[in-house]
């Protein structure tokens, strides 16, 4: 692999862990602080996704459509919250998994009676077509570049509300005695509401931010889901500032993996059988990352203060 290549993959997969922190991000809080399953998670990456191409193409700007999908995420969100989630808090974690595996369901279903089965194209904004001269003779999307700059800033964003103010020390508190900080008189139903709420903004702004770069299709959000699982395990879980970092190395070792395998494969296998030995670890790299990891640190490179 050439070194402009290597670049070029690196770049893509530190944009891949950008994408997976904010998802991770959200559901990192609501299992740390509500010791919640929520599998239905990735399908609100996919609606966020699917409200700002519908916005961008009602408005025909792309950013007035990513101003209007992320209070309907959030919206979005609550609105799931109210009619079926605070009902399974105190449900077990199984009865928590089948529950919003059916919401997942339904909802991968009423987006193909809305949207269609068939992808849509959101287009890059103007302001960010083109690209950046990383070496002469090559060069990266702008706007991959510009999603990298967005979730630094929202990590550092997120980072100093969780430990620098009054809410983010109440979800810190939540996360390690929920019933002690009920007991100090803080609705703690309401502080739930708000960190769901939140983790499905998070989820959103990540499908916005990925419309123009991938597909927007129903089920979309399903393989996100799964990487931002094995981010919160491998970060800690309640702990943002483990979800970023595992988020990077998880972006990194997948994107990596699949440019890198199949060429390692071809010095001891031929053509053919590299590719395709080199095509299934690739997608292995990332679970045996997780378990080697685990391995020295049981409960994440991170985890949460008092967990």
């Amino acid at each position: 692999m050439s070194t402009g290549l290597f670049l070029v993959q690196a770049l893509n997969g530190l944009q891949l862990g950008i994408l997976l922190f904010l998802v991770a991000a959200g559901l990192t809080l609501i299992f740390g602080v509500m010791d919640f399953i929520n599998l239905a998670h990735g399908v609100q990456y996919m609606l966020g996704a699917y409200l700002g191409a519908a916005f961008a193409a009602a408005t025909g700007s792309f950013w007035l459509g990513l101003l209007l999908a992320l209070p309907a995420a959030l919206l979005f969100g609550l609105l799931l919250e109210v009619l079926v989630f605070r009902h399974l808090y105190d449900r077990d974690h199984l009865s928590q998994v089948l529950a919003t595996f059916g919401v997942i369901l339904f909802l991968n279903q009423a987006v193909k009676a809305i949207w269609g089965a068939a992808p849509l194209q959101v287009p890059v904004p103007a302001l960010l077509e083109g690209g950046v001269v990383l070496m002469p003779g090559l060069q990266y999307p702008l706007y991959r570049i510009a999603v990298l700059v967005a979730g630094i800033a929202v990590a550092l964003g997120l980072w100093f509300l969780v430990e620098r103010t009054r809410i983010g020390m109440l979800v810190r508190a939540g996360a390690t005695n929920a019933p002690m900080v009920s007991a100090l008189g803080v609705d703690i139903r309401r502080l739930f509401m708000l960190v769901f709420a939140f983790g499905a903004m998070l989820a959103g702004f990540a499908g916005v931010l990925a419309g123009p770069i991938f597909s927007v299709e129903p089920g979309m959000g399903d393989h996100v889901l799964i990487l931002a699982f094995v981010v919160i395990v491998i970060g800690g879980i309640g702990s943002i500032r483990g979800a970023f970092i595992a988020a990077l190395i998880v972006g990194l070792t997948d994107t990596l993996g699949k440019s890198l395998m199949p060429d390692l494969m071809r010095l001891f296998l031929d053509p053919s059988a590299a590719r395709q030995t080199g095509a299934a670890l690739a997608s292995m790299l990332v679970y045996i990352a997780m378990a080697a990891i685990l391995a020295f640190r049981p409960r994440g490179l991170f985890p949460a203060r008092g967990s």
